[in-house]
């Protein structure tokens, strides 16, 4: 029971990263076309994020056919995970 609530966790933090750098992406690029910029910091933990996720959205986007402006491998990845959530659920109970 300990592993599926491990596992949960670290999906759960992995979908969260994903979405944070979704938003922030917008955020930043939001406000970079306001022509302020955006603020210091949240440029900084956009980074961070990005170098986080980026080394598992990238294989995914070399994957996927190209699709203009939209980068889909976010969402790709976030079905993998919660696919990837399911079957665990189903072997361990």
């Amino acid at each position: 029971m300990a592993a599926i609530h491990l596992l949960n966790w670290l999906i759960d933090i992995c979908t969260a990263t994903v979405l944070a750098r979704m938003v922030l992406g917008l955020v930043v690029q939001f406000m970079a076309m306001q022509g302020g910029g955006a603020p210091d910091i949240l440029v900084k933990i956009y980074d961070v994020i990005f170098s986080i996720t980026e080394p598992v959205l990238a294989p995914i986007r070399r994957i996927l056919p190209q699709t203009g402006m939209i980068d889909f491998s976010p969402l790709v990845l976030i079905i993998v995970l919660v696919v990837i959530r399911q079957v665990l659920r189903e072997i361990l109970i």
